[in-house]
């Protein structure tokens, strides 16, 4: 690479057009994150983490809509003849996290969970209702604790005192 080549707009790293819209930007992420995240790419790990960092950058700067407007009018000026003209400069903006709501099958999937939880339980008290089982024990220490807490009654004058250690 020359050192008169330009670095790659943000929009030519996510391969968009600069009218995109939100939801295509978001699109192009997903869509070339799993293609350069380091864990999940072909790349050699350190072209993927130099591809998957400009990724980021390129996503956080442009999904900020203020961000976007203050590197669309950097990138415009940039293009107009000026002389001794200065390097953009652009804030570095943290990710943003992108939400997302659930699917209809992440809901079909949280739903068939909460049903397997319920008959499990009503299916294992149905089997120990059916057994005869106490559906409510006192653990077996709980009567050691009673004992123990319960002050010693006082010693008989026919029985010697106990020793305590």
């Amino acid at each position: 690479m020359s050192s008169t080549a330009k670095p790659p707009t943000h929009y030519q790293v996510l391969q968009l057009q600069p009218t995109a819209t939100d939801q295509e930007l978001r699109q192009a992420f997903r869509g070339l994150s799993k293609r350069y995240h380091p864990d999940t790419t072909a790349l050699p790990a350190s072209e993927a983490e130099v591809a998957f960092r400009q990724l980021r950058q390129a996503y956080a700067v442009l999904s900020d809509p203020a961000a976007r407007r203050l590197y669309d009018a950097a990138l415009l000026q940039s293009t107009l003849p000026t002389p001794l003209q200065s390097p953009p400069s652009v804030a570095v903006v943290r990710p943003v996290s992108v939400r997302r709501a659930l699917s209809g099958g992440e809901w079909f999937a949280l739903l068939l969970l909460a049903l397997a939880l319920v008959l499990s339980l009503v299916l294992g008290l149905g089997v120990a209702w059916a057994r005869g089982a106490e559906l409510m024990a006192w653990p077996s220490w709980w009567a050691d604790l009673e004992t123990a807490s319960a002050p010693a009654p006082p010693p008989s004058p026919s029985q010697p005192a106990p020793i305590r250690p």
